[in-house]
């Protein structure tokens, strides 16, 4: 079909965002997955470990042909046009999901009229899941047993990496 652009803060990269790369890399000739960043939001891990776990979370699932990169202080869909994508990928949760990402469409479609938006809806099972859950997930007895069912493994991993280091004092918050 063409370029595609999947795009993210992906803070941390979740079970959700691989069905959607997976599907994204299916149906396009070429997906490029790009981590931004969102000034709204303060962000657990740095953008180079981001875009680390991405990488190590696609090789987990054995997910190939997908570029990562990485965008920051421009319109996705300017991102998208400069560099040749016909096509946004966006996923699609929850009717507030929907009404968040109608509204972006339709301005999208304004400022780059040649890219159209694809919307995917992921299964039940990880419909729920975002990353801001799974952050607030971490920290009280037990979590790792509950996350773990919603990240690739290397992200588990890299948060216990940050509880450990917490502990041993440095201040470096989830």
């Amino acid at each position: 079909m063409g370029l595609a652009v999947y795009a993210g803060s992906f803070d941390p990269v979740t079970k959700g965002h691989l069905w959607m790369i997976e599907q994204g890399a299916a149906l396009f000739g070429r997906l490029i997955v790009a981590v931004g960043e969102n000034p709204e939001k303060k962000t657990t891990f740095s953008e180079a470990e981001r875009v680390a776990l991405l990488s190590e979370s696609m090789r987990e699932v054995d997910i190939a042909g997908v570029e990562i990169a990485t965008f920051d202080r421009r319109y996705l869909v300017q991102y998208a046009g400069s560099i040749g994508a016909r096509y946004m990928l966006r996923g699609i949760r929850s009717g507030a999901d929907y009404e968040y990402e109608r509204v972006m469409r339709h301005i999208n479609e304004d400022l780059c009229p040649q890219i159209t938006t694809v919307f995917l809806m992921p299964p039940r099972h990880i419909a729920e899941v975002s990353s801001s859950l799974v952050r607030g997930m971490v920290g009280p007895e037990g979590w790792e047993g509950t996350v773990e069912r919603f990240v690739p493994h290397c992200v588990l991993e890299a948060f216990r990496r940050r509880g450990s280091a917490m502990d041993q004092g440095e201040r470096r918050p989830f």
